[in-house]
């Protein structure tokens, strides 16, 4: 719980994966909005194939496959949509690996690197550390996503704003698709990884050119 939290640190609060566009462009203008658009990306966006990108790593390492995982390593890399997007998952995957290493360290963590030469993707780096510490898939993608709709919906109270209630009313009633979410990824395959989130990967190519900006993505 503790590697998932939106606190640990991964850099994850100076990231909005193009919610503050979305805000800007009036997309997103109230908690019913945000509510709706972060559902897309859960259930049908980038979230989803980080959940399918956890479950794979994670079997790689359990099945003692570094081919596979190396594959992996390499996919979830070249799928990222946009620059920023890149930069959002692979800056918290070094991140998130040196502070595991430090405080978490395992043996199958070494099969990474430090993330420097080859980039490692935020969810790649989660499924190693999970498998490496004999954490089941489904609770440490249970957690991941859970983790990462409170860091969105945190950017969203910021940007919108809606109240701190509010908030926490949105991850409630999200709760029912993370869970889910995480039962397709653990019965899918990588050739399964797709998205139909199209608006926000545009978000996030918008952003990058966006006048002010509070958010890196």
């Amino acid at each position: 719980m503790s590697w998932f939290s939106p606190v640990f640190p991964v850099g994850a609060y100076s990231y909005s994966s193009g919610i503050e566009w979305a805000v800007e462009s009036g997309d997103v203008t109230n908690a019913q909005t945000l509510l709706r658009w972060l559902r897309v990306i859960l259930t049908m966006g980038g979230s989803y194939c980080d959940a399918i990108l956890i479950a794979q790593s994670h079997r790689a390492v359990v099945d003692n496959d570094d081919r596979l995982l190396r594959a992996i390593i390499e996919l979830a890399t070249a799928i990222a949509p946009t620059k920023e997007r890149f930069l959002e998952t692979t800056a918290q995957g070094r991140a998130f690996l040196a502070t595991v290493t430090a405080a978490w360290p395992c043996a199958a963590l070494e099969r990474l690197g430090n993330g420097e030469t080859d980039p490692i993707a935020l969810p790649i780096a989660a499924g190693v550390a999970s498998a490496g510490h004999d954490i089941p898939a489904t609770p440490a993608i249970h957690a991941y996503l859970h983790g990462q709709m409170a860091n969105l919906i945190s950017a969203g109270v910021r940007l919108i704003p809606i109240g701190q209630t509010d908030g926490q009313r949105l991850l409630a009633a999200l709760e029912n698709d993370i869970a889910a979410t995480v039962e397709r990824a653990r019965a899918a395959t990588l050739d399964d990884l797709s998205t139909s989130a199209f608006r926000a990967d545009l978000a996030s190519m918008h952003h990058e050119t966006q006048y002010t900006r509070l958010f890196r993505s």
